[in-house]
């Protein structure tokens, strides 16, 4: 079996779409030694120096650019895939092409701009291309996704058949450990000049993430809890509909003294980041599975999120869960953790205990199984 992959997230590791490519490659290594494997590059990306063993590389030329992308999921990438003789084109985000040499694989991590089109389909291209991906995964042999919640969605959003969609849960990756590298954990927290004590938001800030219910519940816990609240992640051009300045809603809720933006984290020292929080909130709307709260929960830190079809899905009675989006809700939760030691003993260890019922082989081995009906089907 011969698996040909759209490498166009590869070099992007800090996206869900990064991760997910290089975890699932790495995973399929592992569980099928002799799999052929063939990633193909686009344009402008060097050779990457963490391929796992034995995957083949195919490197591509053309134009960049928004255009470029799209030249090269629907021309370049086929043509590669006809080049190799590969059996399964398999395209591990949403850009499938219209017409592929070999049985299409798609995976679909979400179907957020056609849930939220006013937010993410926006402007004349971003119409058009959200129209064509819609179209083109009509196309594939089968779909993988990441949640019975994203599945619901992409039967209704897509209009593909059920028996043709596949959920392939995500997993935190073993790094992620309540008790892992105390000199590392050290050195993290004089690198990003983090507090004793400090609540952790980690994840990206477009509307949906819910960062200003955060900041507003964060409002109520500064009350009579004066607890840091540290925000990672890398920072938009805020002041857009899709992007609201939060830096300027900390500043109107008289936050700044007690936030710290740290900005962009290396993938290297994100677990020690969640091990080194009192709580993670992630007040998200939507997401397709959530990983940052599977994360938080395998390293044994206690998760605040919001009680969403997705969240009740992942987390079970791993975390806790706030109703109606309620920010004086979500205050309350994250002080009964910060004070209420039973109860975040509870939260940590019925949180470790949920993410042991996700892992990487698991998703691997299930997309085995796809890529094997798939041909099975031919």
């Amino acid at each position: 079996m011969h698996i040909a992959y759209n490498g166009w997230f590869w070099n992007q590791p800090h996206t869900g779409s990064g991760q997910y490519i290089r975890r699932l490659l790495h995973y399929l290594r592992r569980v099928v030694p002799d799999l052929q494997m063939t990633l193909v590059l686009p344009p402008g990306y060097r050779s990457p120096e963490d391929l796992p063993k034995d995957v083949s590389l195919v490197m591509t030329s053309g134009r960049g650019g928004k255009i470029g992308k799209v030249l090269f999921e629907q021309r370049t990438f086929p043509q590669m895939v006809a080049r190799v003789g590969a059996d399964i084109a398999h395209v591990p985000y949403w850009g499938a092409p219209f017409s592929s040499p070999a049985k299409l694989v798609t995976s679909v991590l979400d179907v957020i701009p056609l849930v939220y089109p006013e937010y993410y389909a926006t402007g004349f291209f971003g119409r058009l291309y959200t129209s064509l991906v819609r179209a083109s995964a009509r196309g594939s042999a089968h779909i993988l996704t990441l949640s019975e919640n994203a599945k619901n969605d992409i039967i209704v959003y897509i209009d593909m058949p059920p028996d043709k969609v596949t959920v392939t849960y995500l997993a935190a990756d073993e790094v992620y450990h309540p008790r892992m590298g105390a000199e590392r954990d050290a050195a993290v927290r004089e690198k990003y000049h983090l507090p004793d004590e400090f609540v952790l938001y980690l994840g990206g800030f477009d509307w949906r993430k819910q960062v200003n219910q955060l900041l507003y519940a964060y409002s109520y816990v500064l009350d009579g809890h004066d607890v840091p609240l540290v925000i990672a992640g890398r920072e938009p051009q805020w002041g857009t509909k899709r992007f609201p300045d939060m830096r300027a809603y900390a500043d109107e809720l008289n936050l700044s003294d007690h936030i710290h933006w740290i900005g962009y984290v290396d993938e290297a020292d994100k677990p020690s980041l969640y091990r080194l929080a009192h709580v993670f909130v992630y007040p998200s709307l939507y997401e397709g599975f959530g990983l940052p709260v599977v994360e938080a929960m395998a390293s044994g830190t206690p998760v605040v999120a919001n009680e969403i079809p997705i969240m009740e899905e992942i987390v079970g009675d791993g975390a806790y869960l706030v109703k109606d989006g309620s920010p004086r809700r979500m205050a309350g939760a994250i002080i009964a953790l910060l004070l209420q030691e039973p109860l975040r003993e509870a939260m940590i260890t019925q949180g470790l205990s949920r993410a042991t019922q996700f892992s990487w082989r698991k998703t691997a081995q299930r997309t085995l199984e796809v890529y094997q009906r798939v041909l099975n089907d031919s």
